[in-house]
This record gives structure tokens, sequence and C-alpha cells, in this order.
């Protein structure tokens, strides 16, 4: 575990284990690096150096003094600065779940020479649509409110934890992920949500630049991203789109071995050359 320091001074949390290529996962909005705690175990057996990291506000990560500190565009760089840690001067496969992928997303067309693939995991491009992107952001507004009157277990039990630990709360990684979620600073997370992921752009009109294999994963009961994970496998030009059958939205944690097997396969796939696009 380390500490990498954003271009503001906000200190970083970051993690990496084994030895191998690079591979950097980004979590979704109000979860921790723990929810990709299950992956890291048989990614690093397959070969490759997983890193996991907090995104600012986030996990055991600092938060901004200066509410002008949540900028998509500083998140996008805090990525670049855990590569620097993690991969200094080599190409990574990055990638995340929901936010996490939309992250990478934008970090991919920032800086395509980093990039060696993408995973993109129940995520989308963002919303194009004037009133879906106006809907988004009152959701994430509610959620912030939400936050601030009861905490963050707010997010870990009932409805919510579903696309948060997954809808099998019980399960073992999920209560690891709880707890971790349930730690983290509620005002933190929710000024998070309201700057960087409410109006976070969209990128959909750009996804044809992106030349990299990408995996595009969904699971087949997330219905709001099984459109997304459609148009996103077909717009980009290296695509492989994968179903993984009665998993929601945190379909690492509901199906982890589904999740796994799909992963290790594209990663092999991707170390063979071999990966093209299937949609």
């Amino acid at each position: 575990m380390s500490e990498v320091v954003a271009s503001d001074g906000v200190r970083l949390y970051a993690e990496a284990h084994g030895e191998g290529p690079p591979l950097v996962l980004s979590c979704a909005l109000a979860t921790t690096h723990e929810n990709f705690r299950p992956q890291v175990e048989p990614l690093v057996a397959a070969g490759w150096r997983v890193v996991l990291w907090d995104f600012r506000g986030h996990g055991r990560s600092g938060a901004p003094a200066d509410p002008d500190g949540y900028r998509l565009d500083q998140v996008v760089d805090d990525l670049a600065r855990v590569l620097d840690f993690a991969a200094p001067g080599e190409p990574a496969v990055v990638g995340g779940l929901s936010l996490g992928g939309l992250v990478s997303l934008h970090f991919a067309l920032a800086h395509p020479g980093r990039v060696r693939a993408l995973l993109l995991i129940d995520s989308g491009p963002g919303f194009k649509n004037p009133e879906a992107a106006a809907r988004w952001q009152a959701q994430v507004e509610r959620t912030a409110e939400i936050l601030a009157e009861r905490g963050m277990g707010a997010l870990t039990s009932g409805r919510a934890a579903a696309t948060t630990v997954g809808r099998d709360p019980q399960r073992p990684a999920a209560r690891a992920a709880a707890r971790a979620i349930e730690a983290q600073d509620p005002l933190a997370v929710g000024e998070f949500g309201r700057r960087v992921s409410g109006p976070a752009p969209p990128v959909i009109d750009e996804l044809d630049r992106i030349e990299v294999p990408a995996l595009v994963l969904v699971g087949e009961e997330d219905r709001p991203y099984l459109r997304a994970a459609e148009v996103m496998a077909a717009k980009l030009p290296k695509a492989h789109h994968v179903v993984i059958p009665g998993a929601g939205h945190i379909v690492n944690l509901e199906a982890e071995s589904a999740f796994n097997a799909a992963l290790l396969s594209f990663l092999r796939q991707l170390s063979g050359g071999d990966v093209g696009s299937e949609v």
C-alpha cells in the first residue's frame, strides 16, 4: 500500500499486488477499493500486477478542502498519478465498474498511449441526452442529501445495497466492502457525486477514437446498463461484449466466479494478441 500525492496535494490511497503487467481498477461512486478485493488473488495468480485505489473523498484517500478540487479532469489526473506510482512508463490495462468505467474512458481519451486495454464493467459512456443528464444530476443530489442526513450506512442496506455491495449483502466479500463503504465521510462522498459524477460529460461520440481492445461486461439483470453496454460494444472498434447471466450491477461480487472467468479469458486473449471485435 502507498500514498500517492495528487497535483493539488490531496493524498490518494493505492495498493499494488503482483509483479506482472499492470492492471488498474477504479470503483463505482461511493464504494472503495475493497469492492475489488476478490479479484486480486486470481489476477495475481494469472501473472498481473493488480492496482487498487480510492477516488479522492473516498475510502482511505484524502478529501480536498476546496470544493473546486472535485472535478473530473482532476480525477483523471489522479489516475495518471496512480499509474506513475504503479507502472511508471508502462501502458496498463485500465478499467472499472460504473463510474470507474467512465473515468477509465476519459483517461483513455486523454492519455491514449498509457492504456493497453479497457475494462468497462456495468458502466456507460455518460448521458448525452440533456433530460437524462438532468435526471442523473438530480439523483446524485438526492443521494448526497441522504448521506448527509443518514450517513454512509444508507447505501449498504435495503434497496441501495444492490448498487454498492450487490444483492446478497451477506456474502463475506460484500460484508467487507460494506464495512469500508460505511467508514467513509458522507459529506466528501456526496460532494464528489455532485461535482464529479453528476456533471461528468459523455464520451459516446468519441468512442470510435479508442483503438485498444475493450472488455464490455455487464450483469444480465442490471437493466439500466444493458443498453449502455450494447452501445459501447457497437461503437468501440475492438470491443468484446460479455453478459453475465443472473447478475446485477455489482457483478464482480454477485457472480464472482463467472466474472473472474470472463475477465481472465479476455486477458489471456489480450496477452495472445487475438482480441478482436465481438458484439
